[in-house]
Formats: C-alpha cells, sequence, structure tokens
C-alpha cells in the first residue's frame, strides 16, 4: 500500500518552532518532488514549499520564506519541515505530497497525500 504519514505536529507558542516529518511507505520518495501544503479552518488548501527529487532545488511561499526550510533524507525515504518562528497564522493542518512529474506548485499534480498533521501556534 502505497501511502505517506505526516508526524510531528503540535501545539507550540507563537516564536516557536516545530519539525513535521513526512514518510514514505510501499515507494520511494527519490522518485518523486514533494510539496508540502496547509489549511486553515475555512480555507483553501495552500502551498507552502516544495522540493524536486534531489533537494537541491526548492521554492517556498512568501508566507513562510526564511521561516521555514524542506529537507529530503532518501535514505530513510522521510521529507521534513522544519518550522521556525512559527506564528499564530501558521496553525493549520499541514499535508506532505509526493508529485511524479517533477517539482511543481500545482496542488492537482500531486499524486499521493499524508493524512495530515495539526500544527496550533498559541499563547
Amino acid at each position: 500500500q502505497l501511502q505517506l504519514v505526516e508526524s510531528g505536529g503540535g501545539l507550540v507558542q507563537p516564536g516557536g518552532s516545530l519539525r513535521l516529518s513526512c514518510a514514505a511507505s510501499g515507494f520511494t520518495l527519490d522518485s518523486y518532488a514533494i510539496g508540502w501544503f496547509r489549511q486553515a479552518p475555512g480555507k483553501e488548501r495552500e502551498g507552502v514549499g516544495f522540493t524536486g527529487r534531489s533537494g537541491f532545488r526548492t521554492i517556498y511561499a512568501d508566507s513562510v520564506k526564511g521561516r521555514f526550510t524542506i529537507s529530503r533524507d532518501n535514505a530513510k525515504n522521510t521529507v521534513y519541515l522544519q518550522m521556525n518562528s512559527l506564528k499564530p497564522e501558521d496553525t493549520a493542518i499541514y499535508y506532505c505530497a509526493a508529485a511524479s512529474v517533477g517539482l511543481c506548485v500545482v496542488r492537482d499534480s500531486y499524486d499521493y497525500w499524508g493524512q495530515g498533521a495539526q500544527v496550533t501556534v498559541s499563547s
């Protein structure tokens, strides 16, 4: 069974940090570009950051640039989203997704999706 599983979400105070993990099973992530998306209550799912198969090229949304970092460990079949200087507006369910077409920012181009991890930023 092909699946992505996120972990590492939780409650954090403003200014704090969290690291989300996205582990793949049933397929190898090094054949896929990875995107991180988030969806806040009442809002559409939006792209947060994207990385190509090798991890050398990344794209970030303006809202998280300089605060969030994507990395991948293909040996562990896992991708990470390091989130620093978190703000209340970062509160959302975060999803990782895998795309066979390569690095892209188009949500509908992603083939596999994780179940989501809740991130809440609040004092």
